[in-house]
Order: C-alpha cells, then sequence, then structure tokens
C-alpha cells in the first residue's frame, strides 16, 4: 500500500483492484469510491488496477474494500 501526503490536508493512497477490464468498469469503481466521505477524487485505470485515491484524510480500508465490493470487483489491496 502506498499512501502520501501531498499537500497538506490531503492524503493519496493507491490500491490494487482486480478484474477492471475498461472505461465503464473504471467508472464503476470510481463512482462507488467517490461516495466515500472526504474523498475529493479517485482515478481507476484498468489496464493496471489501479485505483489513486485522494482525501482529506486516510481511509478506512473496509469502506474501500465495501464500495469497490459494490461496484462488482475485488480489492487486491494497495499498491
Amino acid at each position: 500500500m502506498t499512501t502520501r501526503t501531498d499537500t497538506p490536508g490531503t492524503v493519496t493512497a493507491v490500491y490494487q483492484v482486480s478484474g477492471m477490464s475498461c472505461g465503464h468498469c473504471e467508472g464503476a469503481v470510481s463512482g462507488e469510491i467517490s461516495g466515500i466521505s472526504g474523498v475529493t477524487s479517485v482515478k481507476a485505470v484498468a489496464s493496471t488496477g489501479e485505483v489513486t485515491v485522494v482525501s482529506a484524510a486516510a481511509l478506512d480500508d473496509e469502506a474501500v474494500r465495501a464500495a469497490v465490493d459494490e461496484a462488482g470487483f475485488e480489492l487486491v489491496g494497495r499498491a
């Protein structure tokens, strides 16, 4: 798992998600994770399986896992 503080008040975490294969998949994962309180941006890349999340504070991994599950994919862990 990679977590870093980019600017004061933000945290960036990179997650590994399996099963994404297209832009629709990226959108589904991004949409669900965007619904987590404090998330300011999400970028999912199907070709690598990486999902980069910027938030106001560190996120609970179980909340991210639940959002990814709701989108129909599997959170493998942090990249």
